[in-house]
């Protein structure tokens, strides 16, 4: 699986800009809209930070949301269209930045009370170093928030084993980006490893479903 690694990804979202802004604006997955948005969003309030930098902010919905919740928020993200979409509705600061940008410190020592990964860690060595990084970009009482896909509920039929996957068709996206799944146990031995101390996991359900929607880890400085 040589294909599958960390640039296709962002090849893969850049390639899908317009298309993902256009999920977005239609709230076409029914998850974000009934479970997964909401979720993020109180798990970030219940710790009322006052900075909050989103990582992979897309569009820009999560950084606008932490606007409104009285956060002077920054979203970055490596797809300039996405980034464009974002300051057009503004709610607060962007810019276009890779994960290994952020991981070699582009912010000049910036600390944030909330450092936010909302579906947004797909990759494998990107994701490992970013994560290395947070401990750096985070307050001394600021936490890291990873929303992703429920590693039980995602691997379906396949091992329960770290690895590269295929992405998925969904949402009108062409050539969907892979991703690196992680086991549970594989994310908590990174965020120790990263110099971070699992503190909450939340597991939001799907109201229909009544399977985990998604798990949100939150971390904070050993």
């Amino acid at each position: 699986m040589a294909e599958l690694n960390d640039k296709q990804i962002i090849r893969s979202w850049q390639k899908n800009a317009n298309a993902w802004i256009a999920v977005i604006q239609k709230e076409a997955i029914e998850s974000r809209k009934l479970v997964t948005n909401q979720a993020v969003i109180d798990a970030i309030d219940a710790y009322r930070p006052t900075t909050a930098l989103d990582v992979g902010c897309g569009e820009g919905w999560l950084t606008r949301a932490m606007s409104e919740k009285k956060m002077q928020a920054f979203g970055v993200d490596v797809a300039p269209l996405l980034i464009a979409q974002a300051r057009q509705h503004g709610g607060g600061r962007f810019a276009v930045c890779s994960y290994e940008a952020l991981a070699a410190g582009s912010l000049s020592g910036r600390k944030f009370d909330a450092v936010v990964c909302n579906f947004s860690l797909l990759g494998k060595k990107s994701v490992d170093d970013l994560i290395a990084a947070a401990p750096t970009l985070m307050t001394d009482c600021g936490h890291l928030f990873i929303q992703t896909l429920h590693p039980v509920v995602a691997s379906g039929d396949l091992p329960y084993a770290s690895g590269w996957r295929q992405g998925s068709a969904c949402a009108d996206l062409t050539d969907p980006a892979p991703w690196y799944f992680r086991t549970i146990a594989a994310w908590i031995a990174c965020f120790v490893k990263c110099g971070l101390r699992l503190i909450e996991c939340r597991e939001p359900v799907h109201p229909k479903t009544k399977i985990p929607a998604s798990i949100l880890f939150i971390c904070a400085k050993i």
